[in-house]
């Protein structure tokens, strides 16, 4: 039987990040600026290894070669099988992010040979008071008025700001300019993709004194400058659990996203056709499945095999849980069962992309 894979976090360094994964959670890090960990990766840019277990020293990818639908779960693995689906990310930004864009599927297939879109979400675990990310255009901006300013170098008065605290959870699809403000570590996922359009850079250089390259004509060609449906924090849908509370923040056609707070023992069931991953940002958690357990400690994420269909997680922790949905089958009949409303569903961001 498979069991819960944890892998080496994979570190990178950036212009903007910090040591904030040191102090919160006692990583040794490679560097002072370290920017972003690749929790569980399998993209070339960043691939995982196990670290536990009789798997150990195994990439991801190769898991997946040998166990495949054991692994990923029939809904997910076919003979077709291209490549693994999610991306999860620890983001410390000790300073500014770019200004950015991520395109949608058809367009990366088509202008980055062949790499996914990039839908993703951010789950703030950190943040100082008063911190502020950028979320989407203001009102009333067009394509033309956003590059006029961008060529004057002016476009802060186009970007809509928005102030975040510790647990506010934010949907980013793609095509919404972007940019996490400093002093702000994020939990992320995302589809499996590393294709951003960078538009603006606050006329920031690096070490050598080099700009960072922009992309400012895919970026134009992929921002929707229509308002966004979501303006700020989601409210999630809070559903109570033996053992603590789930609240269902997102669930697109790409991944859902849960907040779990467990204060207990809360079993996390599957249907058996597709993984799942976990995330722990605070407390300290123990999974157990079968007759056996592992430690989920702040700070580590995991992957749950397809095959572990139940497990449950005891102890005082609050989990990030993500998984590639089924609309009908783990979002949509089951809460109706329960006597949730449609207008309650209306507060999980995305909702199959509103195919409902």
């Amino acid at each position: 039987m498979l069991y819960p894979l944890f892998f080496y976090p994979i570190h990178k360094e950036r212009i903007w990040g910090g040591k904030k994964l040191a102090e919160k959670y006692h990583r040794v890090l490679p560097g002072d600026r370290i920017g972003e960990s690749w929790e569980i990766a399998c993209h070339n840019h960043g691939m995982g290894i196990v670290k536990n277990g009789r798997l150990k020293g195994l990439t991801l990818q190769e898991v997946i070669e040998k166990y495949g639908e054991d692994l990923l779960g029939s809904a997910l693995y076919t003979e077709n099988y291209r490549r693994f689906p999610l991306l999860i990310k620890i983001l410390d930004a000790s300073d500014v992010l770019s200004v950015q864009v991520h395109p949608n599927d058809e367009y990366a297939n088509l202008h980055e040979n062949g790499e996914l879109g990039k839908t993703e979400m951010w789950y703030i675990v950190d943040a100082k008071p008063g911190a502020k990310l950028v979320y989407g255009v203001k009102k009333g901006v067009s394509k033309e008025t956003f590059r006029t300013k961008l060529e004057e170098g002016r476009l802060e008065s186009c970007l809509e700001e928005i102030e975040v605290k510790p647990g506010d959870v934010l949907f980013i699809p793609a095509g919404l300019v972007h940019a996490i403000g400093k002093d702000i570590l994020i939990c992320e996922i995302q589809q499996n993709s590393d294709t951003t359009y960078r538009v603006y850079d606050w006329n920031r250089v690096d070490d050598k004194g080099c700009k960072r390259e922009l992309h400012i004509d895919k970026a134009l060609d992929v921002i929707n400058f229509s308002p966004s449906a979501e303006r700020g924090s989601l409210p999630g849908l809070a559903v109570e659990e033996e053992g603590g509370r789930r609240i269902i923040y997102v669930a697109c056609n790409y991944f859902a996203m849960e907040e779990l707070n467990i204060s207990g023992i809360m079993e996390l069931s599957m249907d058996g056709r597709r993984f799942q991953t976990l995330t722990c940002i605070k407390g300290h958690g123990i999974i157990h499945y079968g007759e056996e357990h592992e430690e989920l400690p702040a700070g580590t994420s995991c992957l749950i095999p397809a095959q572990l269909s139940r497990i449950h997680i005891e102890g005082s922790c609050t989990v990030i849980r993500s998984y590639v949905p089924d609309k009908e089958e783990n979002i949509i009949r089951p809460l109706l069962s329960r006597g949730y409303t449609m207008e309650q569903l209306e507060n999980i961001a995305g909702l199959m992309d509103n195919n409902i």
